[in-house]
């Protein structure tokens, strides 16, 4: 049962401090790491409901909601109704594509700076284990009702 422990230890920890480097960075930014992760979501071009982006950011519903209004009464971004579901689809505006743009840039190039150091180290294969490893981790959470 415990045969793994110590990697899975330093896993957890990885994961920990990714997440704090974040969140302390998002404070630095002057906004809160739920916020920063929705404009994340937001800057890869594609188009993204609520839902949508609470399922794959695991940010809960209401959050998620607070922020988008926040974001929407700023002028950063608008709510369409789209023509088969009642769904809203959020799309930036102009205002918000600048926005988004200059909180991410300082973040893309810390992120970059990291990825070519460990590619550099460790081939880029570790990206697809952490994602294996995570969906893994997310079933069998799952599966105990935890």
């Amino acid at each position: 049962m415990n045969e793994n422990f110590k990697e899975i230890r330093q896993l957890m920890l990885a994961t920990n401090k990714i997440d704090g480097v974040y969140y302390f960075f998002a404070k630095k930014l002057g906004i809160n790491e739920n916020k920063l992760a929705v404009l994340y979501a937001l800057d890869d071009g594609n188009p993204h409901s609520q839902k949508q982006i609470c399922e794959e950011w695991l940010i809960p519903k209401t959050t998620i909601s607070t922020i988008i209004k926040e974001l929407e009464a700023e002028g950063y971004l608008t709510l369409v109704v789209g023509s088969h579901t009642k769904e809203k689809t959020i799309c930036l505006t102009d205002k918000g594509v600048v926005y988004v743009k200059n909180i991410m840039k300082e973040v893309y190039e810390a992120e970059q700076a990291a990825m070519e150091q460990t590619v550099e180290k460790f081939s880029s294969e570790f990206v697809t284990a952490m994602g294996y490893f995570s969906n893994c981790l997310c079933n069998e959470f799952q599966k105990r009702k935890l």
